[in-house]
């Protein structure tokens, strides 16, 4: 057993005050989330089901924290979606179907998307943070030579707009999921003519899941297959899901559970654009 070089250093102050922001955010986020639930006069089970997940999207922003804290790479790709997405879902809870928002949930609203765009600020832009994020550390590995302490190189920056995709496509099926919890909600109401669709959604959905992890683990061992068919799928997904938002929870439902997926698939086809400009770009190795 060798003992490897001592990597560790001082958390930079940056990091400090970004695991401090997201705190804030997610305390925030859950709070006017309850506002926007507390003024809601046309809520009922789909705003149930939205207000339920966005909830647990504001846990999310707690899990962040210990990747921040860990100083693993996927950090940012993870805070920029997480932190994308929660502002269009916060955005369309507050939104009512018919009249007015209430001007709390409004300067919620704005309080949240501020927060959300300070941390992604924070974790692109504050050099400490970055720093944190990308540094070699020294960590357990098991290869030829036994059980040792080694130091890990961070990967590239092209890996890092991959795993921006990967966290990306990870999101379509909870998205899908999330939409078809909705969709029950007329069956549930005597429309039994709709089960079967939401069925077949519902079992879509699972499959995405399942497609997604194999396919996003291959897209980081750089294989370009893997980034054919992720962008297939995405297209796959977009065509299927759109257009059941559409027939089974009318105009409202496209833009409140059509659009989050489809900011997600273009963050996802937007990582994988970067990736390869970077991979055509970088330097060859000396």
């Amino acid at each position: 057993m060798t003992a490897a070089p001592d990597t560790s250093a001082p958390r930079p102050a940056s990091v400090r005050v970004l695991a401090v922001l997201l705190v804030l955010t997610a305390l925030v986020t859950a709070a006017v989330e309850w506002l926007n639930w507390y003024y809601a006069e046309d809520g009922g089970y789909s705003l149930f089901i939205r207000t339920g997940w966005a909830l647990l999207r504001a846990l999310g922003f707690l899990v962040l924290i210990w990747h921040v804290w860990a100083g693993r790479p996927g950090a940012a790709p993870f805070g920029l979606i997480l932190a994308v997405t929660t502002i269009f879902s916060v955005a369309r809870l507050v939104v009512p179907k018919q009249g007015y928002p209430p001007l709390p949930g409004i300067a919620g609203f704005a309080v949240v998307m501020v927060l959300c765009l300070l941390v992604i600020a924070l974790l692109y832009r504050a050099s400490g943070v970055v720093g944190h994020l990308t540094r070699p550390r020294a960590r357990w590995v098991l290869d030829r030579e036994g059980f040792n302490r080694k130091v890990v190189q961070a990967r590239p920056h092209a890996a890092g707009w991959l795993i921006t995709a990967r966290v990306a496509s990870i999101s379509y099926s909870a998205l899908m999921l999330v939409a078809c919890a909705v969709a029950f909600g007329p069956v549930f109401d005597g429309r039994l003519g709709r089960l079967p669709l939401v069925v077949v959604w519902f079992l879509l959905a699972l499959a995405t899941s399942y497609v997604t992890v194999v396919v996003s683990y291959f897209l980081l061992k750089g294989k370009t297959w893997a980034k054919l068919l992720l962008v297939a799928l995405t297209m796959t997904v977009l065509a299927v899901h759109l257009p059941l938002c559409w027939w089974l929870l009318g105009l409202d439902g496209l833009v409140r559970d059509g659009g989050p997926l489809l900011v997600a698939a273009l963050l996802a086809l937007y990582g994988l654009w970067r990736a390869g400009r970077n991979g055509r770009t970088a330097p060859a190795p000396a």
